[in-house]
């Protein structure tokens, strides 16, 4: 056997070669993906946390405006009422209790929130005549789990009911404020209507700010599982709140 040595011949090296290039041009293509793939999670994770942040300080700059506005408006009720002050009282302890130790807290129970619109409710009659038609349904269904779970954001209910209230025409014979709330397949709905009044309403500079921060509440903590719905039908304006519990729940525990 002869010690002859074979060498490749020109077009091996040159397909050797250029295999190695790829291998290598892959390998740091691969590398230069993770780098980016890894920017942008970092990228990403930083959005989210300055989303968060944002989020939270527009809740505690609408929260911190909601309180001293509630009690203002109901503070108004019983001193135009005095005769009648002492039941509306005794209601007052119970709303100044919702509002000083349950609406800085981040979410409360339906049940908490539906006392607390009931308690509302007696507090603002004493503005209406005893012959006036006051409409209050309760369609709750109190087995339900989520009924008594945390899930529900203090004081949304405030703006509807205080807005019937506040622009109800209570002068016209057939005039009339109808309060539905509504719990069934961890769905809390509020419904509110009112006779609306013929004459054309006062126009203040600071108007319309309630119902503002109420909507900006819900698109920051429900996003799209609420909806709000606001209409005039033959001189009765009606306004509605759904919020769907169960998926709001579902993505704060899919989030953790």
């Amino acid at each position: 056997m002869s010690g002859k040595i074979i060498f490749p011949d020109e077009n091996m090296i040159w397909t050797i070669v250029i295999s190695i290039v790829l291998v290598i041009w892959i390998i740091y293509l691969q590398i230069r993906l993770r780098q980016e793939q890894k920017k942008t999670r970092e990228a990403k994770s930083k959005f989210e946390e300055i989303e968060s942040q944002l989020d939270t300080v527009q809740l505690e700059t609408i929260e911190s405006r909601i309180n001293p506005h509630l009690l203002k408006n109901i503070l108004n009720s019983i001193q135009s009422h005095v005769y009648q002050s002492y039941y509306a009282i005794d209601k007052l302890a119970n709303v100044l209790d919702y509002i000083l130790y349950d609406s800085h807290k981040q979410y409360v129970t339906p049940k908490e929130e539906v006392d607390f619109i009931l308690s509302l409710i007696e507090i603002n009659k004493i503005k209406l005549s005893p012959l006036f038609e006051l409409k209050v349904k309760l369609k709750i269904h109190e087995n339900e789990p989520l009924y008594q779970q945390r899930y529900l954001v203090p004081l949304i209910s405030v703006e509807l009911v205080e807005n019937a209230f506040k622009h109800a025409d209570i002068q016209s014979p057939d005039a009339f404020i109808s309060v539905t709330i509504s719990f069934s397949d961890s769905i809390f709905i509020l419904t509110v209507a009112n006779k609306i009044s013929a004459k054309e309403p006062i126009k203040k500079d600071k108007s319309g700010i309630g119902d503002e921060m109420m909507e900006q509440r819900l698109k920051i903590i429900y996003k799209e599982n609420y909806t709000l719905d606001k209409f005039v039908e033959d001189n009765v304006y009606i306004a509605q709140l759904k919020i769907n519990l169960l998926e709001h729940k579902a993505k704060m525990l899919a989030a953790r």
